[in-house]
């Protein structure tokens, strides 16, 4: 890996630093960044209009090819521009299942029109997408699910149902991941199509959490039907079309929201333990050290990911890494900061305060812990499949799904 930038490089991001610094806000240490005090509502309102804005300037996913909405430029750029937005406080988050996810699914499945239709509105905000794919009897196990998708004549009938599905109420469409034969193997018998979210067929019922937001949501389908143009991949392909998304999945989601180790460092200089300042108390330091090393690993990890992903290397088993250590790291800085906040550490404080950061973010690190493969599937796949252990018995490899025991 090169940290260096090239002399273009290094010109460009002065470039992208002028255009940020007239257009956004550069973000205040200690204060809640704009994505947490705002509902999700009017944040998906700003979100839009930052990323017109963003598109409009050519800086919206540059490393699209022109006539999907990008620059066509090297990944590099488009690398150079997030390092520099994240210097910046900007309504993020909405985009990133459909531009990290369903945009390099299309990009790799769909027909050139699909792609020319869909593409360009993801790019410039103006349509929203989500992921379809667990479902309340498999999550983790993703190829056990159970929707169904009957063929009927150049149609699709689809009934079934998801579960946890991020961003369902706000978005326009969806990929959908179905069965469309029980007498295939699990992995075999799985078919793949993209939606229309607003079709009556569709109910899309929000979650409420702990937290009291509701980011996602369960959603059911009765006699939707699709037509099979709006198939993904072959019929009995829907696995190796949902491994395309996973492994973008695995990439996009592979950081974690603030609280980090810096932010830990900032509120341990402000407040005083029984014997002092809580950054003189050695036990906080060495905690503060355990965690900064930590963010040190995953920005090295990504930083190759992202060296190969310039090189043109598609994303690989090894984007686990990041969210196997970023989402355990997220819960327990957020527990230790606000054990640190002694009585405080129930309440959310105010909505501008470092204080709140801690609450939020012990509260969402649970789901993150589960979105995007749990823990132990993480680690499954980075045992397996980048340090090449033997893997897990799977009795039910092999068997027709019809076959598979369902516990009741």
């Amino acid at each position: 890996m090169d940290f260096n930038d090239t002399p273009e490089q290094a010109e460009f991001r002065q470039e992208v630093r002028a255009w940020l610094d007239a257009n956004a806000e550069r973000k205040t240490p200690g204060k809640r960044s704009l994505n947490r005090r705002i509902d999700s509502e009017r944040g998906l309102e700003l979100a839009k209009e930052w990323q017109t804005k963003k598109a409009d300037a050519g800086y919206a996913c540059m490393s699209f090819p022109e006539e999907y909405g990008g620059q066509g430029r090297p990944q590099l750029f488009s690398i150079v521009y997030e390092q520099e937005e994240a210097n910046y406080d900007v309504p993020t988050g909405f985009f990133s299942i459909g531009l990290g996810m369903c945009a390099p699914t299309m990009m790799a499945y769909a027909t050139e029109e699909q792609k020319k239709r869909h593409i360009p509105p993801m790019v410039r905000g103006e349509e929203v997408w989500c992921q379809l794919f667990s479902e309340p009897g498999a999550g983790s196990d993703l190829a056990g699910l159970r929707t169904r998708a009957e063929r009927d004549g150049d149609d699709w009938v689809i009934n079934g149902q998801k579960v946890w599905t991020s961003g369902a109420h706000y978005s326009d469409f969806g990929i959908l991941v179905t069965r469309h034969d029980t007498s295939l193997a699990k992995h075999k018998g799985l078919t793949y199509f993209f939606i229309d979210m607003h079709d009556p067929a569709v109910e899309v019922r929000p979650i409420k959490q702990i937290s009291g937001a509701s980011d996602f949501n369960e959603v059911y389908f009765t006699n939707l039907r699709v037509p099979d143009s709006q198939r993904l991949g072959e019929i009995g392909a829907g696995w190796q079309v949902a491994i395309t998304t996973l492994m973008n999945e695995r990439l996009a989601v592979a950081g974690a929201p603030a609280p980090d180790a810096a932010d830990l460092l900032r509120l341990a200089q402000s407040i005083d333990l029984e014997g002092g300042p809580a950054i003189e108390d050695s036990a906080v330091r060495g905690r503060i050290a355990d965690w900064f090393v930590e963010s040190e690993g995953l920005r090295l990890i990504r930083a190759r990911t992202l060296t190969a992903l310039a090189k043109g290397q598609t994303p690989g088993p090894e984007s686990s890494i990041g969210k196997v250590v970023s989402a355990p790291k997220l819960q327990e800085i957020s527990s230790y900061g606000a054990d640190l906040l002694d009585t405080a550490g129930p309440t959310m404080g105010d909505e501008g305060s470092l204080d709140a950061l801690y609450q939020a973010g012990y509260l969402y690190a649970p789901g993150l812990r589960i979105a995007g493969g749990t823990d132990e599937i993480l680690r499954n796949i980075v045992a397996e499949r980048v340090l090449g252990l033997p893997g897990d018995i799977r009795v039910d490899r092999d068997k027709p799904f019809s076959e598979i025991p369902t516990g009741s």
